[in-house]
Order: structure tokens, then C-alpha cells, then sequence
């Protein structure tokens, strides 16, 4: 059975916010090491390909869709069929996208790589609290590297949502392992109203919280009930903008979305890997990312990870791989799912150097060239 909540950690309690950043600085340091490197190869890169870095990073696919709805608003009702509605962009980061516009110079999608870019490294401090809270410092340097090399993540220095949306999952999950049921709920609204996947966080803080609530924390009730509101009230705000319950699920439906238990999934991972005649690297890379995250998740399973852990990463697998939807962003849908990183941060944790390192060069080398090829080579959104 897995752990439900770890209550003493290995490493000393966190101090206050200096002591904390300085605990987490060798993390960071080598999560800005690994995500500098990226963009170091896609400048060279887009330098030879006679690209700009900046419109890639900024303003290409869906960083468009959260500009216009920073600069215009939300639509008001389903266009034509077959039209794509931006109702199905939940509101946090162009909201947030339109008040740092408001208050610092630049463009607005200038303002929106700045969040990114900050909400980035507040995301490594994250996935680095939550593996130094379980496994210590080490473990917790490693997962944070190990996050900022995943094939994708060049999206967490895009306009995209990705890194806010880890932000707010790793510290949610974070304060479950602490106990801190207000800051816990807090963070899952925040979630719940910044992508789809926000109901991960809120089915992890409210099993943390249940838990808690067994154990006569009555505070811990509160979190359970408060931890979906993000998610239930985006979702109710678009039916009654559109003037039909299932509003926003006519929206998603108008992008391809919907859940089929995994059966879309399967097949394409099986025309890609199997009967495809030289497929898209791309599309090898996201198939490859599919199965080795479900191998990961039984990894997790196996390491007994604390119950809220095991939630968030269950429930971002089977939303993403359940889905009948597009396929080539999946890889980057699981972006946020670092706790299935724990097994590996622990098996580097315990290496030798030489192979610690080697390991860690080949991710960051690999994670800079795949990045670069997925924004210059690849034809589509990532």
C-alpha cells in the first residue's frame, strides 16, 4: 500500500524563505543550467534556419490563443462547426498575461514569457520541495533537473501554460505533505483555473485531505470541499456564458476532445510505433514519453509514493491517455506529472558520480536538441 503522508522528512523543517531559497539554490542552479542549454541550441538552431527566437518562444500556436484572450476576452458563443472557440483556454494565465501588461513595459507577450520564465523556476522550487520533503536534498536537486529535461520542456520557456500550471501543482502537493489544508486548497483552485487538468490537483489535495480528516484534522474538510471550486467554477461560468449545461464540453468536443477510455490512445500509439513507414520523429517522441510515463506510474506505485502523489500523477495519466483527442501534444500534457520522476531521482540519487552526471548530460543534451527540433522541424504546435 502506498504511503499516505509522510510526516517527519528526512531533511531538516524548512526555515524561512532565505533559508529555503538556499536550500533549493543547487536545484535551481541546474535547472537554469539544463533549460539555458535548450535555448542556447534552439537560438543556433533558428539562427541557421533564419527564425527569431523570441516570436517562437512568445507568440507561435497556442501563446496566440491566451493573447487574444488577454487583449479581447473570451468568446460569447459557439462559433460555426468545425470552428475552434478559445472558451476552451481556462482564464488564470491570460488574466494574469493582462496585469503584468498593465504594470510593466513591453508587449503583452513579452509579459507572457516573463510569467512563464518566473513561474518556471517557482515551479523547479516545487518538484525540489516536494522530492527534498520525501527523499532529501539530493533526490530533491535531482527531480528538479530531471523535470527541466524532459523532451518537451522547452514549452516551459514558452507562452504557454505549462509552467504555471506545475507552480501551482508542485507547491499544492507540497502543502498536502506539510499539512497546510488552506494553502493546499488555494493552490487547486488556482490550478483548477488554469488548465483542464486542474482536476488532478483537486482529486490529490482532497484524498490528502480526506486522509487528514480521518485522523479528526477538521480543518482538512474544508480543503476537500474547496480543492475542485477552480475547476467546477470555470466550467459552470462557460455553461451559463453559452446558455447550455454542457457548455464547456460542446467547446472541447469542437476541438476533438473527448474521453474514450483510452481506446484513440491505443491505436495511434500502435499506427505510430508499429505500422507507421518512417513516422515524425516528433510523434515517436510523445508515443515513447506515453509508455514510459504509464511504466513510471507502476514505478511509483512499487516506491509506495504518498497516496496525494499517486492521485495527482493517476489522474493526469488517465485524463491524457483516456482522451480521443489530438495526439501530438500529449507529451507536453504530461509536463506537470513530476512526482512519476521520483523513481529515477532516486536511483540517481543513489549512483556513482560519474554515472549520476553522465545521466544528467545526456538528458539536458537530448532535451536541447529535441526541444529545438519540435519548435524548427516539427510542422506542428507542440
Amino acid at each position: 500500500m502506498p504511503r499516505l503522508l509522510r510526516r517527519r522528512p528526512p531533511g531538516p523543517p524548512p526555515g524561512p524563505l532565505p533559508g529555503a531559497l538556499r536550500r533549493a539554490a543547487p536545484a535551481l542552479l541546474g535547472y537554469l543550467a539544463v533549460r539555458l542549454l535548450g535555448l542556447l541550441v534552439l537560438a543556433r538552431w533558428a539562427h541557421l534556419k533564419g527564425h527569431g527566437v523570441w516570436p517562437t518562444l512568445a507568440t507561435s500556436w497556442d501563446s496566440g490563443w491566451y493573447l487574444d484572450i488577454a487583449a479581447h476576452g473570451y468568446d460569447r458563443a459557439l462559433g460555426p462547426p468545425g470552428d475552434h472557440d478559445n472558451l476552451a483556454f481556462f482564464p488564470l494565465y491570460p488574466l494574469l498575461v493582462r496585469a503584468l501588461s498593465a504594470v510593466a513595459p513591453g508587449s503583452a507577450a513579452s509579459a507572457g514569457l516573463g510569467l512563464a520564465w518566473g513561474c518556471s523556476l517557482l515551479a523547479a522550487w516545487g518538484v525540489f520541495a516536494v522530492g527534498d520533503r520525501l527523499h532529501g536534498r539530493r533526490t530533491g536537486t535531482l527531480l528538479a533537473v530531471l523535470w527541466g529535461a524532459l523532451p518537451v520542456a522547452a514549452v516551459q520557456w514558452m507562452g504557454y501554460t505549462e509552467s504555471l500550471f506545475t507552480a501551482l501543482a508542485a507547491w499544492a502537493l507540497y502543502a498536502v505533505l506539510r499539512g497546510r489544508w488552506a494553502w493546499a486548497a488555494g493552490l487547486a483552485v488556482a490550478a483548477g483555473l488554469t488548465r483542464p487538468t486542474g482536476v488532478a490537483v483537486a482529486a490529490a489535495v482532497a484524498a490528502g485531505a480526506l486522509l487528514a480528516a480521518r485522523r479528526g484534522e477538521r480543518r482538512a474538510w474544508a480543503a476537500v470541499c474547496a480543492a475542485p471550486l477552480g475547476w467546477l467554477g470555470y466550467v459552470a461560468w462557460v455553461a451559463a456564458r453559452l446558455g447550455r449545461r454542457d457548455g464547456y464540453f460542446a467547446v472541447q468536443r469542437r476541438w476533438g476532445n473527448e474521453w474514450d477510455g483510452g481506446a484513440t490512445t491505443l491505436r495511434l500509439l500502435r499506427g505510430v510505433l508499429v505500422y507507421a513507414r518512417g513516422p515524425s520523429l516528433f510523434l515517436v517522441v510523445v508515443s515513447l514519453v506515453l509508455v514510459v510515463s504509464a511504466g513510471l506510474f507502476l514505478l511509483a506505485l512499487a516506491d509506495r509514493q504518498p497516496l496525494p502523489l499517486l492521485v495527482f500523477s493517476g489522474v493526469l495519466l488517465l485524463v491524457v491517455l483516456g482522451s480521443g483527442g489530438v495526439y501530438f501534444p500529449r507529451a507536453r500534457f504530461l509536463l506537470p506529472a513530476f512526482p512519476l520522476l521520483l523513481p529515477l531521482a532516486r536511483g540517481l540519487a543513489g549512483s556513482r558520480p560519474a554515472a549520476r552526471t553522465l545521466a544528467l548530460a545526456a538528458a539536458a543534451l537530448s532535451s536541447a536538441w529535441l526541444g529545438a527540433h519540435m519548435l524548427l522541424v516539427w510542422p506542428g504546435p507542440p
